[in-house]
């Protein structure tokens, strides 16, 4: 097996409470990946197009994976998942669809805008830590990820 390198996540949830146990969930499954946070979907382009506030370099380490919640003020998430799969520095950092939303127009809705997965959020601290693991396990152990493109060129 691979030696597993860390990367960074990138949770879009408007949720305090959601991102808080999501932080607890991956220290307690000892998934090594940095976790960052944002409100909303305005936020979540800013931080991946380095702008506003994450505009100072280091701010804002290109994610390997993005969490994102459906429901959130300002732009929700299909808004910002279209977006982001519209834009050709942006489309190949996968997203997780991961929200309390059981519908199914919303799953289908999903996977047409171009997410990796769509999984509804566990109800219980003990189902959130089994979830990082795996995706932690998954997202970093047996996927290949691409390395951000130098636009500078």
């Amino acid at each position: 097996m691979m030696q597993a390198t860390p990367i960074t996540i990138l949770m879009a949830d408007d949720d305090e409470d959601d991102r808080l146990l999501t932080q607890d969930a991956l220290k307690e499954s000892r998934v090594l990946n940095e976790l960052r946070c944002v409100n909303d979907g305005v936020e979540l382009l800013d931080y991946l197009r380095r702008q506003g506030k994450f505009a100072e370099p280091g701010n804002a380490p290109r994610p390997g994976l993005i969490l994102l919640d459906l429901n959130m003020p300002r732009m929700d998430g299909r808004e910002a998942l279209q977006e982001i799969k519209q834009d050709v520095q942006l489309r190949s950092i996968p997203v997780v669809i991961l929200t309390t939303s059981k519908q199914e127009e919303d799953m289908i809705r999903g996977y047409d805008l171009g997410a990796a997965s769509y999984i509804t959020k566990p109800v219980t601290f003990e189902g959130l830590v089994e979830l990082m693991a795996t995706l932690g396990r998954y997202w970093v152990e047996f996927v290949e990820l691409p390395r951000e493109r130098d636009n500078t060129q």
